[in-house]
């Protein structure tokens, strides 16, 4: 009987492992917030961890290797112990492998500064698709689903519609829930061109559909055909650069754009050292007319 336990123990587990898309690393940085008592604190990294790795979010069998590799950085810049509110910051951290290395690439590198929410220690944290109970579930789902699609969108054709589907579903909730004040910001519409809801209504807009595809060229064209040939990749990534000009100049504060440059301005710098002049030139010339914030990171292109 024991080792007939053992046995079904065995086969349950794995396949618990392999229910969830995310592994998460969460951290809760609250150096600023004065007093001694910093097991809320701690309290809150347990639940927001448990809540991203252990949540089972689709219906899909994710394996263990499949799980999206991300990170997640919360400063806590207030804290309201009276009425349970936190006023932080977030920033969010997403990368995928690259097919035959060992290299992982990001994907998303991005910061919410109105990660606010209420909050008391060992609240349960739960979360009903087509209701609004609490905004820190609801932070925590839309930014989950948001991770799933952006790398679904790396993997196949407009890979990542359904999760963002669901984003949105989320923004029209928060939207109509009777939520106010901190929790509010970054739900509304057209009050923040990179917040939650403008980037999510950029991505279910048919006019950014070529920048997606981008992605997709980019990661599945591109990246994962360098292991095969290096040059033949990166002519691939080459090739349809120019969308992120047509893109920005058609909207010049598209939180798209600027959210994939956040993430790959390093990385298309290293690439296109190695480049031929031609690519060289044309994409020093796009990316210093899309983004000469960064100008610094791609002169080193031309060197």
């Amino acid at each position: 009987m024991t080792r007939k336990l053992l046995i079904l123990l065995l086969a349950i587990v794995p396949a618990l492992m392999a229910a969830q898309e995310l592994d998460c690393r969460v951290t809760i940085n609250s150096d600023q917030i004065q007093g001694s008592n910093k097991q809320v604190f701690s309290t809150l990294q347990t639940s927001i961890t448990e809540y991203l790795n252990n949540r089972k979010f689709t219906n899909q069998t994710v394996t263990q290797q499949e799980r999206i590799e991300c990170s997640v950085l919360i400063v806590v810049n207030g804290y309201d112990e009276a009425n349970n509110m936190f006023n932080c910051e977030l920033t969010l951290q997403a990368r995928r492998p690259v097919f035959e290395t060992s290299y992982t690439t990001p994907l998303l590198n991005m910061k919410d500064n109105n990660f606010n929410f209420k909050y008391a220690e060992y609240d349960q944290l739960e979360f009903q698709d087509n209701s609004f109970s609490s905004n820190l579930t609801a932070l925590l789902t839309y930014y989950a689903y948001l991770v799933m699609g952006w790398d679904a969108d790396t993997y196949a054709k407009m890979g990542g519609t359904p999760y963002f589907q669901q984003c949105e579903n989320i923004v029209s909730n928060a939207q109509s829930a009777s939520i106010e004040g901190g929790e509010m910001k970054g739900w509304k519409a057209f009050d923040d061109h990179r917040n939650r809801y403008a980037i999510i209504n950029n991505l279910m807009d048919d006019a950014f559909k070529p920048l997606r595809l981008y992605f997709y060229e980019y990661h599945r064209l591109g990246l994962d055909m360098m292991s095969a040939n290096v040059d033949n990749g990166r002519a691939a990534i080459a090739k349809n650069i120019e969308v992120l000009r047509k893109v920005n100049r058609a909207r010049p504060e598209t939180a798209l754009v600027a959210l994939f440059l956040d993430a790959k301005n390093q990385e298309l710098t290293d690439i296109f050292t190695k480049g031929t002049p031609d690519e060289k030139k044309n994409v020093y010339q796009i990316l210093f007319d899309v983004d000469p914030t960064r100008i610094n990171t791609y002169e080193k292109i031309k060197q």
